[in-house]
This record gives structure tokens, sequence and C-alpha cells, in this order.
């Protein structure tokens, strides 16, 4: 049985690591949108994506897809009674907005995120 050196084993591995790399860079869709602006009855909103991406440390699967899906342009679905229904169930923005959740409640709190002809209330 003949042995291969162990400096081409390591650089068998680096090359499948690079590779690698390559591979799933090639399959990484274009940079996601700073912000995202939804249409709603009671007031636009302006998603900070870039912003809400900071708070998860770069961790896309903390909402992608189990919350929303990855998509700009894909519907959400949220309809009227959403926010009751996503703050009994913590999903969808109330997975983090709800009372003792990590940022603001969602209740009471319309004018941070909803806007009619102005820009959101900041905190």
């Amino acid at each position: 049985m003949r042995t291969i050196p162990i400096a081409a084993r390591l650089l068998a591995v680096i090359t499948g690591l690079l590779l690698l790399t390559g591979l799933l860079l090639l399959g990484q869709d274009k940079k996601a949108p700073d912000k995202l602006t939804f249409k709603a009855k009671m007031g636009d909103v302006t998603f900070d994506h870039a912003g809400h991406v900071k708070h998860a440390k770069n961790a896309c699967a903390a909402c992608h897809p189990k919350l929303w899906p990855q998509s700009a342009t894909a519907p959400l679905n949220y309809k009227a009674a959403a926010h009751k229904t996503a703050e009994t169930k913590k999903t969808s923005c109330a997975e983090c907005h709800h009372p003792g959740g990590t940022v603001f409640a969602s209740k009471g709190s319309c004018n941070k995120c909803h806007v009619k002809g102005g820009a959101a209330k900041k905190d």
C-alpha cells in the first residue's frame, strides 16, 4: 500500500476548501438591499434590513427562511390582524418585536414602523 506524503494531503485539503468556498460564493445572490419599503394601509413600512442584519450579527438564518422569504420581491402574506397573530405565535416581526422581546414591542409603537408621508420615528 502506497502512502501519500503529508504535504500532498494538506495541499489536497486546501484545494478542496478553496473550491468549496468558490462554489459557495458563486451560489450567493447579489448583495441584499439596505432598506425595503412595504405598502400598508396604516402607512408604508421602510424596513432597515442593514440594521437588522447588524443586530443579528450577519446571521441570515435568524430570519431567512424561517420568518421571511429571502427575496426582496416575494409576497410577505402579512395581512389584516397580522400583528396580533404574529405576536401570539411569535412569528414574522414579532419574533423579536413582542412584549419582553429583544427589541420594542409592536403594540402601541405603530409610528416606529408605519409612516404616512414622512420618516419613521426613531428612538
